[in-house]
Formats: C-alpha cells, structure tokens, sequence
C-alpha cells in the first residue's frame, strides 16, 4: 500500500537536491526513518525511485522522474480536499499565501492587499519573495497558493500563468546628474554613465541588456543590485544610475532622485499570476486575482483553469 507520507518523503528528497537529511529535517523527521519509507515504497512499486552510488541518492530513475510527477499531483488533490471543507465550513478564515518578487511585494501589491483585507478580514496573508523562477517554484511545489511576477529563465508546463498587467520602465538618477538635462534620451546617452543593474535572475535585467545588445552597445554595469531598493540607494549615493520598473520610483519618499520615462527604449514586462492547475481555489483568491486585475474574473479564471485541465488530460 502506498502511503501520503512516503510521497512527501519523496518529492521532498527531490527538492532538497537528493539530500535526505536536508529533506529530513525539513519535514521534521529522522532520516534513518525517511530512507526506510522510500526504500518500502520503491519495494511496492517494484522499481527504483531514485539512483544511487554507494548508498548516497544521486538523482531520478525515468520511473522515479513520473513518480514524483504524480506524487505531486495528488498531494495537491489531497490539498484541494482540505480547502473544500474550509471554504464552505468557514469561508471568510484562513490563510492566502502569495508568492511574490520584492518589486511587487514592496510597491504594487500593498494596495491590492489592502482592499482584500477590508473585504476579507478574517483571511490572513503570507508573503514569500523570491525571483520570478522561485515563487513559480513555490506554486508548483504547494507552498503558495498563487504567485505575481515576471517572466521566468524555464517554462512552468503544469501551471497556468494568465497576463495580468504591464511594467514600464523609468530611467532614475540622482539629484543634479547631467543625464537628466539631456533633451531627447538615446542608449546611446545612458551608456556613457555606470549603471547600477538589476539581479540576472529578473527580467527587467534581460529587457535592458537586450535593448543595448540590439544596438551593438556595452553599457558599463557598476555592480548588480538584488532589488530596487538596494538600487536606489546606491544612485543617490551618486555611483551610477539604474533603469527600473516605473511604479518602485516614488518621489516624494525618494527625495534626492529624479526620474525620466525611458518606455520607448526598453520594452516593458508583462506581470503574470501565476496558479497550479488540477487544484481547487478557495473563493476568496478568486476575490484577490479580481482585484489585481479586474478584467481576470472569476468566470473567466475557472473557465481558463478548466481549458489548462482538459488540454494535460489529452496530452
């Protein structure tokens, strides 16, 4: 018989890299114990799960590749299940947890949680941040129920990500720096000064580098920059300036910064939100997505859901 447990034991090991004792610890077990499991498990399918050298896990059989594929899958209906009974045991409670890039978090979702507060006080919200490739990978993995970012480096086959609104971008600088007197803004132009780049893993990185490498133009990049914020204090302190999504500009916080629209240079990002498919939604994320974008409704949001279903069941 196979068992809940033995499948979260395995796609555990899978996240961790194929360290048991990591996955082990994460789950809050003994790793003699999670071994055992996994080894009684792969007895009762009669195939290996994982490779292994010398007793050490390495890596995913082909079978284990599909075994952590439909592990995954119905620890998310199991999941489903518990969210049934709680929306319509005790709809306005519970907990929202939205994966999400600092950008986002920082400066485009506090009004959007605001209102989803009012209207649903009893709900509580998490916030995990992380590049727009890892809150994908939290969504896929279960460990939140939607996520708001960017364009991500692989593709997510098994979730469902639905356009929701577009990032323009702003060049900033500080205070008194020559760029800002300049009348008519080139590549060109910007190129001549240091910049203060964007993380490689987010897309604002990848429009700016490609925008100049379409030119045939080598910007001179002082240093990377984890987030806006960490970006803009380095442009006040005068050491370059930085091209950056228009809404993490505020002026009147940001004081000793100017900004300049730069939309016609850099193509703009396009947000998604991102969901799993083959899951149920309780009613009140249906309510958030609403209120981040309006024109995703709830019909409109289960309709897409079913289509993304009906297309993996014929694959």
């Amino acid at each position: 018989m196979v068992h809940l447990r033995q499948l979260r034991y395995v796609i555990e090991v899978n996240r961790q890299g194929n360290h048991i004792s990591a996955a082990a610890d994460a789950l809050h077990t003994s790793q003699p114990g999670m071994s055992k499991q996994i080894q009684e498990l792969e007895l009762e399918l009669g195939f290996s799960i994982f490779q292994r050298s010398r007793n050490r896990v390495t890596g995913l059989t082909d079978p284990g590749r599909e075994v952590v594929e439909i592990a995954q899958r119905i620890l998310n209906e199991v999941q489903s299940l518990k969210s049934i009974r709680e929306d319509y045991g005790a709809q306005e409670e519970g907990t929202l947890t939205i994966a999400t890039t600092h950008t986002h978090a920082r400066y485009i979702l506090p009004r959007v949680i605001k209102s989803f507060v009012q209207r649903h006080p009893q709900v509580r919200i998490a916030l995990l941040q992380g590049n727009p490739t890892e809150i994908c990978e939290a969504v896929e993995a279960g460990k939140a129920d939607l996520a708001v970012g960017t364009e991500t480096l692989r593709p997510f086959p098994r979730l469902l990500r639905l356009p929701c609104y577009q990032i323009t971008r702003s060049l900033i600088a500080r205070k008194g720096h020559p760029i800002l007197r300049v009348k008519n803004l080139t590549l060109e132009t910007i190129a001549k000064y240091p910049m203060i780049a964007h993380d490689p893993h987010r897309s604002g990185r990848w429009k700016i580098v490609d925008a100049f490498e379409k030119r045939g133009i080598t910007p001179t990049i002082l240093f990377d920059a984890v987030d806006a914020d960490v970006g803009k204090t380095y442009v006040e302190l005068g050491l370059g300036i930085a091209v950056m999504a228009t809404d993490a500009v505020n002026l009147r916080q940001d004081r000793d910064l100017r900004s300049r629209d730069v939309g016609h240079l850099f193509e703009a990002s396009t947000s998604y939100v991102t969901l799993r498919t083959n899951t149920y939604l309780r009613r009140f994320i249906f309510d958030f997505i609403e209120i981040l974008a309006p024109e995703l409704s709830p019909e409109y949001v289960r309709s897409t859901l079913r289509g993304r279903e009906q297309e993996q069941i014929t694959k």
